[in-house]
């Protein structure tokens, strides 16, 4: 279990603007993101381009924009604790049932997928998600995990000349702050907390490298259940 730096009061006095108009690429260094980052939508999407790809359920969903892009996933189930996110917007209706913490889903629920964008670098308990996602998928599913490239040199020069400088810009203080309040994992952490709890893990990059790219996407199978 990680601890979340606290924000100085600079910070959490313009946090929840800063953290809707990021999510809604209502910035122009926002919009850019926005665009780089359907690289990770489709590649989650992948599977769902035929009808009836299986149940799913997206860790994270934020503002339900995953959904544009798997028109034919049903049932469809999210967790995202901040609900004002998705609560005004058109694909809720798609949407089957709203977990605020991946713990009040049903023991004995089962899904084909289970999805996440740009979430598990946020969390906490980076161990507990992963295991819970392995108790949670049906047997032959697949878990489909895409994360910035948090902790090597393309993703740091990436978000230090686009957001980061903007919001010097804008409001004169580091994003640096900003960043180390929010990503406490970086992706090889999460590359290994996958690989330790499922047998099979295929891995893609937006770039050349693991090392060498912004994005990166897990796809893991054959979960090792604890017994």
């Amino acid at each position: 279990m990680k601890t979340r730096p606290p924000l100085p009061p600079a910070y959490q006095a313009i946090y929840e603007t800063h953290y809707r108009e990021n999510r809604d690429g209502a910035s122009a260094a926002a919009g850019i993101a926005q665009r780089l980052e359907a690289w990770m939508h489709r590649a989650i999407a992948a599977d769902a381009s035929e009808a009836n790809p299986g149940s799913t359920l997206e860790i994270g969903a934020g503002t339900l924009n995953q959904l544009a892009y798997e028109p034919y996933t049903s049932p469809y189930d999210i967790v995202e604790p901040f609900d004002a996110l998705f609560r005004s917007r058109a694909g809720l209706n798609r949407v089957r049932n709203v977990y605020a913490d991946v713990s009040q889903v049903p023991k004995a629920e089962r899904y084909e997928r289970i999805t996440s964008i740009a979430t598990f670098e946020h969390l906490t308990d980076l161990p507990g998600m992963v295991g819970a996602c392995a108790q949670l998928l049906a047997p032959g599913g697949k878990l489909r995990v895409a994360i910035p490239n948090e902790g090597h040199w393309p993703w740091t020069l990436a978000w230090r000349i686009g957001t980061g400088l903007e919001f010097r810009m804008r409001y004169g203080l580091d994003y640096g702050v900003m960043m180390r309040h929010e990503h406490l994992n970086t992706a090889d952490e999460i590359a290994s907390e996958v690989r330790a709890a499922f047998g099979s893990v295929q891995e893609r990059c937006f770039g050349v490298s693991r090392t060498l790219s912004l994005y990166r996407v897990l796809i893991a199978g054959s979960p090792r259940r604890a017994s």
